[in-house]
């Protein structure tokens, strides 16, 4: 009798096994197409297999369980996870094991000023347009290296970033800082300038970027910004005055002739000099231009109609080149004048 009843509990204990081994590893869908996942900071197993098995990725609750009191020196690591196949509860456990979350691509493009790279973040759902412009704005986070900045307007590096559902604003700023830093140090080079001209660079390397799309381009406009810098000429930059029309939520889209008479520190038709700050993202080629500028003896450029410039040294020849540009183009109304018209 004590031999049958063993036998059964070795039959029966080995049947257990066996299913709980088969129900482990055993793949399993209850979803159509793909299916995400969000596991939030702090959820407990208990949780992170309900929400697991409501969204059709488990079948059942315990194999999980199982696996996790087998591995409980693991961690089991938030985010958002994606699911487009069939998969067993153990490489369920291992997938949220290892972190293999999903990661949403951020694509900024150079020139973007802060208020445009919040609308594309807010675009990925992740954080809305406030939360990054609140993080966006401590100007002290880069005042080691670059003392005097307002915000971060201008350090917010130009590039491709990923980002999961659980990044916070101030972890996105600080990927972009840290981006900066990386690029900014290799464009240095061997001669890096005092940290009281690294606001400078970084601001005349933004008014480069907004001013040409032509990398060739770059270094010649940074050096018409140098010139007129030198001699005490104001700068006349029309990025500058769209930049302080935005900070005042006035700008509609296009330069009128009395914006040009806007009252702001940003405004280099009003101000000799640089503006108090960068205003916008440069991308690498724009900060190369500032710290190496072109050697020339121009003042002046204006668009040449192949989506370049044709620059100049002297009113005269300028004069010259805005003709040509307006007779190709036909006249334009006076009173609404768009940046790439107007003679600079």
């Amino acid at each position: 009798m004590l031999r049958r009843t063993a036998l059964l509990a070795f039959l029966l204990l080995a049947a257990a096994v066996f299913y709980a081994g088969y129900s482990i590893l055993k793949p399993f869908r209850a979803y159509e197409g793909v299916v995400f996942v969000d596991l939030p900071r702090g959820a407990g197993t208990l949780e992170i297999s309900a929400r697991l098995q409501s969204a059709g990725v488990l079948r059942a609750e315990w194999p999980f369980w199982l696996i996790r009191l087998s591995r409980s020196r693991g961690t089991l690591k938030a985010g958002e996870y994606r699911f487009d196949r069939p998969l067993s509860p153990l490489q369920v456990y291992q997938k949220i094991a290892s972190g293999d979350v999903f990661y949403y691509s951020l694509t900024i493009p150079e020139g973007y000023d802060m208020f445009q790279i919040a609308e594309a973040v807010a675009r990925t759902g992740i954080m809305n347009q406030q939360q990054f412009l609140e993080a966006a704005r401590h100007g002290e986070r880069v005042a080691a290296f670059a003392p005097g900045a307002k915000t971060l307007e201008g350090f917010l590096f130009p590039d491709t970033y990923r980002l999961t559902r659980q990044t916070t604003a101030e972890e996105l700023v600080g990927q972009m800082l840290r981006r900066f830093r990386d690029v900014f140090r290799e464009v240095q080079g061997e001669h890096p300038p005092q940290t009281q001209q690294v606001l400078e660079t970084v601001t005349l390397a933004s008014l480069v970027e907004k001013e040409t799309p032509v990398a060739a381009e770059r270094p010649i406009v940074a050096s018409v910004f140098r010139n007129r810098l030198r001699i005490g000429m104001p700068l006349q930059c029309d990025p500058t005055v769209i930049y302080a029309l935005e900070l005042a939520g006035r700008y509609t889209g296009e330069i009128r002739k009395e914006d040009l008479a806007f009252p702001s520190p940003y405004n280099t038709y009003l101000h000799p000099g640089l503006p108090p700050g960068p205003i916008a993202s440069p991308g690498r080629a724009s900060m190369e231009a500032a710290v190496n500028p072109a050697q020339t003896d121009y003042l002046y450029f204006v668009a040449d109609n192949q989506g370049g410039h044709t620059f100049s040294a002297n009113l005269e020849k300028h004069s010259q080149a805005v003709a040509s540009y307006r007779r190709a183009n036909g006249r334009r109304p006076a009173q609404s004048l768009k940046k790439d018209a107007r003679p600079r």
